[in-house]
């Protein structure tokens, strides 16, 4: 358990928490809550100092932490950094007591045969030999295929690294994880896997995470950070707003109260502190005031309060795409794409990481040409387009007063302020360089910037990944009220099912319109793994199936096997021996001789493909439950989840088998060949 009692800390002059007093519990799923800048990231950092962990020392200005001694700490760093280190292996050293006894164990030059035994018992009893199955399943849930474990880390994108920085962290055999916005980078696909794997973890987990359905998918305590105090909630997010706002409107009517009251004392002491006959009554209530504990009104909750403004001029259609392939140096990646923006879209486009998403989006806003087809914009079009680009060009040395200035003119500084305030840039963030801005005053500033040139056509390409939960419902409130055309990709579900009136699905190279919700996609996506699944164990079954006709045995008395079906050994078996031939006897010694130094490696083909068979039993078992329509309403997603985890592990068992099996015939094949 972790305890807080009466905690304070101070960081940089400025009180962040002070009397925190509350109880974490392993099992715990909590959600860690709170405006920007209340010290969230504090909290973690003053955890892992407690732990003797972390590379930021946060020391206890008052009051005490107490975790267990013999408890370990996993925490999800926010870079990682370039190494030569492949995949999969920065992957496996998220589990370092595996990987300290792995590279021991590859390594005995320096180790003697007693601490070999130590060592051998020591990673048995870990279960070291299915970590490595354990690695592939958390890569494969997290959108990684197996070409890519043994690339270099350093070969990645920022995205993928964090992604591998993810995977590293959930390899670790912590009692306490620290996830700090874990779905960043994250697409939908990956987003429900790591759900179903938080649920399914043991130990406590700490979250900060602005994306409210994921909180509200896999925590079941809040620690909301507000106003110098952490409160601890029971239940989902959705759960703590409705707790929250109960108590903020009980705190504003006793505040309400209080006023009242201070309102009736100060009049009576300012008028009869002068007189005698009531100087007593007016020191009585002069201490009445100095003993009432200051209240705090219910502030507005959400310090953004932003709107479009409404387009100048608009024409129909905005944009067109007709039969059009694209892609990149003359191969496409999109094949016939019809797509048309008229005022009145409101298009969410869905798809895996890697469907080509992106792509479409640059072609609609012009980065992109078309292989073949058409693609038309109108006279009148006004693009405010958002990705992760136009955050990183926006002007390093410029302020954001400066930098809307230039598109503003001889508009007055003090609408540019009253502006900039309404994305909460005040006082002197307003006139603070924009390299110093975190990510998500960097998102800010960018779609206030677009907000200001009145376009008519929004594409916004992951707007929300570094923006807070306060922010995501001011721009979803904003996004509502637009009175111009909306094209969006995102992996906020809530921005998508309250944006977005059609929905169209990027896949196999193709653009479609998706019949369904966002909920209908998660039932898509589950039918999609499920059917390539089916065909990589298709495949997996041939190639087993080509494997196996290497192995045919003769059928003669003597037993003995025959080698590989190549055309040399071919060849040779057509050309006089130059040994001469054996006797009977003899040649049943040497069958004998041979039977036994294979028995062994026979055992293992014979295990493996009985542990084959039952895994395949176990999958179609597992099919025939998916194949179930009701798994797929919304209230039994839990269930489905549990399913989809269950057919992942057992997938990659399966695989992990096969690798085994096929490199047990091909050892076998070896030892044949030489009594051949």
């Amino acid at each position: 358990m972790i305890e807080f009692k009466d905690v304070g800390v101070r960081r940089d002059g400025r009180e962040l928490f002070a009397g925190a007093s509350f109880q974490l519990h392993p099992g715990h799923k909590v959600g860690l809550t709170g405006n920007n800048g209340t010290g969230k990231s504090t909290l973690f950092a003053l955890l892992l100092t407690q732990m003797g962990k972390g590379d930021t020392e946060v020391t206890l200005d008052r009051g005490e932490v107490s975790i267990p001694d013999s408890w370990h700490v996993a925490h999800m760093a926010q870079e990682v950094g370039a190494t030569t280190q492949s995949a999969v292996d920065y992957v496996l050293s998220g589990d370092e007591q595996w990987y300290e006894i792995n590279a021991a164990l590859n390594d005995l030059s320096s180790v003697s045969d007693e601490q070999i035994g130590v060592l051998h018992q020591q990673f048995d009893e870990i279960d070291g030999y299915r970590t490595p199955t354990k690695a592939a399943q958390i890569m494969a849930g997290l959108g990684f295929n197996t070409s890519q474990h043994e690339l270099p880390v350093e070969g990645f994108s920022g995205g993928w690294r964090m992604r591998l920085n993810l995977a590293k962290t959930l390899m670790s055999r912590a009692d306490l994880m620290l996830l700090d916005e874990p779905t960043n980078h994250l697409d939908l696909d990956a987003i429900l896997w790591l759900e179903t794997w938080i649920n399914a973890y043991m130990g406590l987990v700490i979250v900060i995470s602005h994306d409210q359905a994921f909180l509200d998918a896999t925590v079941g305590h809040i620690l909301h950070v507000e106003q110098q105090k952490i409160t601890l909630y029971t239940g989902n997010y959705q759960q703590f707003i409705r707790t929250r706002h109960e108590r903020m409107a009980q705190q504003q009517q006793a505040f309400e109260k209080q006023e009242a009251t201070k309102a009736h004392l100060d009049d009576f002491i300012r008028r009869f502190r002068a007189k005698a006959s009531k100087a007593k009554q007016a020191q009585s209530r002069i201490k009445q005031l100095e003993r009432m504990a200051e209240l705090s009104p219910m502030m507005a909750d959400n310090p953004f309060s932003f709107q479009f403004y409404e387009p100048a001029n608009m024409s129909s259609p905005l944009i067109e795409l007709t039969n059009a392939d694209i892609g990149y140096s003359e191969t496409p990646l999109l094949h016939n794409a019809n797509v048309q923006v008229t005022p009145d879209t409101r298009l969410g486009l869905l798809g895996m990481n890697g469907a080509g998403k992106s792509t479409l989006i640059k072609a609609l806003v012009g980065e992109l040409g078309v292989l073949t087809g058409k693609y038309r914009v109108s006279d009148t079009l006004k693009l405010g387009y958002f990705n992760q680009h136009q955050m990183d060009i926006l002007d390093a040395k410029a302020t954001p007063i400066e930098m809307l200035r230039r598109l503003a003119g001889k508009t007055s500084d003090a609408m540019l302020r009253s502006f900039l305030g309404s994305f909460d840039f005040r006082g002197e963030r307003i006139d603070t360089p924009s390299e110093l801005f975190s990510g998500g005053e960097r998102a800010r500033l960018t779609l206030a910037l677009i907000v200001w040139q009145r376009p008519n056509v929004l594409v916004l390409d992951e707007p929300t990944n570094h923006l807070d939960l306060q922010m995501r419902q001011a721009l979803t409130i904003a996004l509502q009220g637009f009175q111009g055309a909306v094209v969006l990709v995102s992996h906020d579900r809530e921005l998508i099912a309250n944006v977005c009136d059609e929905l169209y699905l990027v896949h196999d190279g193709i653009i479609e319109e998706f019949d369904g919700d966002i909920s209908d996609y998660g039932k898509w996506l589950a039918e999609k793994r499920k059917q390539e699944n089916s065909q990589d164990k298709g495949n997996n079954k041939k190639k087993n199936k080509k494997a196996n006709k290497k192995f045919v045995s003769r059928e003669t008395g003597d037993d003995k096997f025959a080698a590989s079906n190549n055309n040399e050994q071919s060849k040779a078996s057509q050309q006089p021996s130059a040994q001469p031939a054996l006797s009977k006897d003899a040649q049943r010694k040497l069958a004998a001789e041979q039977r036994k130094l294979t028995a062994p490696i026979r055992r293992e083909i014979e295990e493996t493909e009985k542990l084959l068979a039952k895994i395949d039993g176990q999958l179609v078992t597992l099919e025939e439950k998916l194949a179930d329509t009701t798994l797929y309403e919304e209230s039994r997603k839990s269930d489905l989840l549990v399913l989809l985890n269950e057919q992942t592990a057992l997938q990659q068992q399966h695989s992990h088998n096969e690798e085994t099996l096929l490199l047990s015939m091909t050892t076998l094949e070896e030892m044949e060949a030489k009594f051949a």
